[in-house]
């Protein structure tokens, strides 16, 4: 018998089935895959549609006026969707809402069988960024005329259904056997729908395709360790712009600053005495380009070109996309690996045992069942691929990979490890691209992960003084500590199995007892500590502690520290001694019981992290190290940190001596007046520090405003200042209709500011995307690009690193003088030890910092020779007061800095853009790629 799908979307004015109303109903039967019928009406809903509904939907109160009533047409939608399988993009909104009206008209409701296209895309497309609508319409090019509309909303669901089914069953029917194992967590009859999927597979069966195997069960991409092929005969580096025209075949342009920049890396690299250099280079001029040509040329995988970057996105543009640009032009082409850290990868073994006995719990089994699709696609089983927010999720801290060495060699997925294919592609490629935060734990990893090399390439280089810093930090939370041993001392918990695990053998059995006791005693211990410590110094909450208030401490509760240190030691021994003999029996064990050992490795290293936090607490007292401790109102428990505010010294690190020519680049590398301050937090004051020309015509492409009147910003509190913030905004950008990036250095005013204005603009069609709200970093980014309108506001990493060319964004504010605030604890700490050191810090380190922080805000609106754009700056003390000017002098001095009324700003600002869009609109577009 036939089936067939109704996909149905409806819009409403809310989402409250009780008082809301639905005003428009779409819907797409299909069958065997093609759409056979389309019925859609628009809904009188007798209640006014919200503006913000309006804007959303394009449907208005006067389209809907003529419309017929919810109740003329139930009896033709429920005859249409009789005997059909529902079908909707997240169907529990659809389906129920749809019932309740049903029912309100007098009709019964709905009992067909129903499949959620939400759920079926989280599980078959497992790398997709988002799974709304929209967003996977655009990213599988699926035609969407009308979003949020239901007649075209239907049909790109009707058009997502049979993508997905197609994708079914292209995969491994044992990987689909799998999974319908699995779906019975899925909503309603979706199921059904996968195993009707699986019938058909098995009913007309097809050979597995030549680049899967199945392995142990599962279904898996062949992946193979590219071998090294040295060209012997390839040409030397082109130092001439004759020579590198050639090379460029014409594919790449010329530009004499790239030229520039890639002779001074060269030289660097194989003449200079110099270990480090610092370039600046300013995006869009070709930096990549610019420091990989040269670095070819050196490149062997005896001695690879080491590259760190800041960010996963810049990983990625180099091995997908400036590296295969590159590699069309070179006779040895750059065999490139991308190198994380180890949890960033799949262990198979584990996955498997998770597979063998499932947990119940739906997020659960629908991460399970996407990995398994992803297993068909990934050739590294890096986690990144899957696009997801944060990997906290119980599955991947029981799947993520814990170390080569504690993989099971007699399982048949050792061979298929990712991580070991991984080290071995490690050793046959020529260039390794690492990020910040990998280079700074060498520092701390037991074993080197990251090979030596006579070269090492900094990109975006600012960034790693705060990176090296954070990586160095150490953090404790006891009551968090005390609750996840609570949990695992419960009764049927991790170590009561482990228990069981063990009673095998009498020698572990007991040390495993002991090592129980042990961690009981410590938490006695320190409770016992930090109880005398609030008591004897009165600290109550959040708090820098100094080494006199350290001394200061009982004789009982220095005897209490010191028995805390030695309870530590002794349980490290133990953990030692326990890894030992279970690695013994490792071989015995059944796959669930490897991931219940697995737990408590990862548990002895939180155990070692927290020795040397309590260790360098209570011990440590050199002026470069900050005590921040933070007690609960128990007075028991609290929160500890240790900061070393010399951990960007780079001669400190375990890492700098392993590389002989270290290359730092970055667009922000210098501030007005102190070319080596970026080389003496590095603690290499000595290092040169070259400047490429910028690339960019200032003049012409960029306009720079602040306000001719302004307000004391001191003299207003938090709501006042929001209040003329939200009113200044709203004059400057209520009749604009260019994209606006808003940067603020307070989420606190940020979130006001928007209390204050996003619902206006939102009935007015124009929405305003915050920080913290509405989705994560790249979503909000995603959504902004994807606009043409909107308004996006900021903070803390949104004033760098942030890649809008183009017409993405062509206004930014800038809506006070990026300082830290100087009341932080934090930042107040650092001043006193700059102080010590006898630097003047808000000279030398407050201003230069905020400096480049306005250079970097700038750096969002301009990053290429095509960008036009104005900045405004609503603080006026960069033109009242000193530090204000110096810190405009950081600043291209080709763009001067223009005092204006908001009135006058906004309409410079439009005429300015007005006169870009049109030279835009009649210029040609070049032939040749800028890279």
């Amino acid at each position: 018998m036939k089936t067939t799908y109704a996909i149905v979307d409806i819009e409403t004015t809310g989402t409250d089935p009780k008082s809301d109303r639905i005003i428009q109903f779409g819907c797409v039967l299909v069958e065997n895959n093609k759409i056979v019928s389309r019925f859609a009406t628009d809904i009188n809903p007798m209640q006014p549609i919200s503006k913000q509904i309006q804007n959303l939907t394009h449907i208005s109160n006067k389209r809907v006026k003529k419309a017929p009533l919810f109740e003329d047409v139930a009896p033709i939608i429920y005859n249409l969707l009789e005997n059909t399988v529902f079908v909707a993009h997240n169907i529990h909104f659809d389906y129920h809402f749809l019932n309740h009206e049903l029912e309100r008209c007098g009709m019964p409701p709905l009992k067909i069988p129903g499949i959620d296209t939400v759920e079926l895309a989280q599980i078959f497309l497992p790398t997709e960024v988002s799974f709304r609508l929209g967003d996977l319409a655009e990213s599988l090019g699926l035609e969407h005329d009308a979003p949020h509309q239901a007649d075209s909303d239907a049909e790109v669901t009707a058009a997502l259904l049979v993508y997905m089914e197609h994708i079914m069953k292209a995969l491994p029917l044992v990987t689909m056997e799998k999974i319908a194992q699995l779906s019975t967590v899925t909503s309603m009859q979706t199921s059904e729908y996968i195993q009707s999927v699986v019938q058909e597979m098995r009913d007309n069966p097809q050979p597995l395709s030549a680049n899967l195997e199945i392995v142990d069960g599962i279904a898996l991409r062949k992946k193979e360790v590219k071998l090294f092929l040295e060209q012997h005969f390839a040409k030397p580096y082109p130092t001439t712009k004759k020579e590198k025209m050639a090379l460029y075949q014409e594919k790449l342009t010329y530009r004499k600053e790239q030229s520039k920049l890639m002779n001074i890396i060269y030289r660097h690299f194989t003449t200079s005495e110099q270990k480090d250099l610092l370039v600046e280079a300013s995006t869009g001029m070709g930096k990549t380009i610019g420091y990989l040509l040269p670095a070819h040329f050196l490149a062997t995988p005896e001695k690879p070109v080491i590259i760190s970057t800041v960010s996963i996105l810049l990983q990625q543009q180099l091995i997908n996309q400036d590296i295969p640009l590159l590699n069309t032009l070179l006779e040895q082409p750059i065999q490139a690996t991308v190198v994380k850290s180890k949890n960033h990868y799949i262990d198979l073994q584990r996955f498997k045992a998770t597979l063998n006995i499932p947990v119940q719990q739906k997020q659960y089994a629908l991460y399970q069942m996407g990995i398994l699709v992803w297993l068909t696609q990934t050739v590294t089983g890096d986690f990144d691929e899957l696009n997801l927010v944060r990997l906290n999720h119980l599955l991947f801290q029981e799947i993520k990979h814990r170390g080569v060495e504690n993989l099971a060699k007699s399982q048949a997925l050792y061979k298929e490890d990712f991580l070991r294919h991984l080290y071995a592609q490690m050793k046959q490629s020529n260039v390794l691209i690492i990020n910040h935060a990998l280079l700074a734990q060498e520092t701390q990893r037991q074993q080197q992960l990251i090979p030596n090399s006579p070269y090492l390439i900094i990109d975006e280089a600012h960034h790693l003084p705060d990176i090296m810093e954070q990586v160095s930090n150490l953090f404790i939370d006891t009551s968090a500590f005390q609750r996840k041993l609570g949990q695992f001392q419960d009764e049927g918990q991790l170590f009561d199995l482990i228990q069981l695990m063990v009673n095998q053998d009498y020698e572990t059995s007991r040390l495993f007892q002991l090592y129980r006791d042990e961690l009981t005693a410590i938490v006695e211990v320190q409770e016992d500590i930090f109880y005398e410590w609030s008591q004897t110094t009165g600290i109550r909450e959040e708090n820098i502690v100094t080494k006199d208030q350290r001394e200061a401490v009982s004789r009982q509760c220095e005897k209490n520290i010191q028995r805390l240190l030695l309870y530590y030691e002794e349980l490290l021994v133990l953990q030692e001694q326990l890894t030992t003999l279970m690695h013994r029996m490792n071989h015995s064990w059944l796959n669930r019981q490897r991931i219940l050992f697995g737990d408590l490795l990862s548990f002895f290293d939180e155990m070692v992290r927290q020795y040397q936090l309590m260790d360098h607490w209570f011990s440590n007292w050199e002026e470069n190290y900050v005590h921040f401790l933070a007690i609960y109102g128990n007075q028991r428990t609290v929160k500890l940190q240790l900061i070393d505010f010399d951990a960007a010294i780079l001669p400190n690190t375990r890492w700098y001596e392993r590389y002989e020519h270290i290359l730092y680049i970055g667009g922000t590398l210098r501030v007005s007046g102190d070319r080596s301050y970026f080389a003496k937090k590095l603690g290499i004051p000595e290092a040169p520090l070259k400047v490429i020309p910028t690339t960019y015509d200032y003049a012409k492409q960029a306009q720079l405003f602040t306000l001719d009147k302004g307000i004391a910003i001191h003299d207003y509190d938090a709501s006042e200042y929001a209040k003329y913030l939200a009113n200044t905004l709203t004059t400057l950008l209520e009749d604009t209709k260019q994209p606006v990036l808003v940067l603020f250095t307070s989420h606190d005013i940020l979130q006001k500011v928007y209390s204050r204005m996003h619902m206006k603009f939102l009935e007015n069609g124009r929405e305003i995307l915050a920080q913290g709200m509405g989705g994560s970093r790249e979503k909000l980014l995603k959504r902004f690009i994807q606009s043409n309108d909107s308004i996006l506001f900021g903070a803390d990493s949104f004033w760098e690193g942030v890649d809008l060319p183009g017409d993405s964004l062509q206004l930014l504010i800038v809506t006070r003088l990026p300082f830290e605030n100087p009341e932080r604890p934090m930042v107040k700490a650092r001043q006193a030890y700059l102080e010590k050191q006898g630097i003047n810090p808000f000279i030398q380190e407050t201003i230069p910092k905020a400096a480049l922080k306005l250079r970097q805000g700038l750096g969002r609106l301009i990053r290429s020779q095509e960008d036009k754009g104005t900045m405004i700056i609503l603080d006026r003390r960069i033109v009242t007061t000193k530090y204000g000017k110096k810190m405009a002098r950081a600043l291209p001095k080709e763009l001067p800095l223009q005092e204006a009324s908001v009135e006058e700003i906004r309409e410079a600002t439009v005429q300015f853009l007005e006169k870009t869009k049109d030279l835009n609109e009649n210029s040609t577009d070049s032939a040749k790629v800028f890279v």
